[in-house]
């Protein structure tokens, strides 16, 4: 489902069955099974709102628990921070590779390496190519199209939820709608205390 604009279509739920979910959308009967990813207005239930924040999930790798993991579908990469994998001591895993990767303020990346870890999400595992990058980019992970795509995962932003299909049903990740507000709060600190170059 693709959601644009400040509001959400309202949708009616007519009738629930075990395989099927009917809805009514201005004049259309739409059917759906359970195994197809969809967001309810429930979804946002012990959300603050109105907001406008980012998708920031938790996120395992390896036997790590990574926290503050920005879901972007914007990025063309999946990119992971040198500090991470330092943390984590697995520097040595690294494979050189240079890449160019663009930013949004039209400024350009260089990696230099890149890195194969498995990831785990809600017991589903994959293996992951990661670009490796050493300036701060206020997320520990990006997870781009590249993870999203082999996971057939549907971030939504304003659910602040992460759904995907699985043998087992559709699984979910919640965001973590307090830790993208203290990164926000970190980022402004950190750029007004910076003094301007001369």
């Amino acid at each position: 489902m693709i959601f644009g604009g400040n509001e959400i279509s309202s949708v009616t739920l007519l009738e629930a069955k075990k395989t099927k979910v009917s809805m009514t959308h201005s004049k259309r009967l739409l059917e759906i099974t359970e195994d197809d990813v969809t967001f309810m207005e429930e979804d946002t239930d012990r959300l603050l709102l109105p907001h406008n924040d980012a998708l920031v999930i938790s996120f395992n790798v390896l036997d790590f628990k990574i926290k503050c993991v920005l879901v972007d579908q914007g990025s063309s990469a999946n990119i992971i921070q040198w500090r991470v994998l330092e943390q984590a001591k697995l520097t040595r895993s690294i494979i050189p590779a240079t890449k160019l990767l663009a930013v949004l303020n039209l400024a350009s990346v260089t990696t230099r390496e890149e890195i194969l870890l498995p990831t785990n999400a809600e017991g589903v595992t994959k293996t992951t190519l990661f670009e490796v990058v050493d300036d701060d980019m206020g997320y520990n992970i990006i997870l781009g199209r590249p993870w999203l795509h082999e996971m057939k995962a549907v971030p939504s932003t304003h659910h602040q939820l992460l759904k995907f299909p699985t043998p087992e049903g559709i699984k979910k990740i919640r965001g973590d709608q307090p830790a993208k507000r203290e990164i926000n709060v970190v980022s402004i600190s950190c750029s007004k205390g910076k003094e301007p170059s001369k």
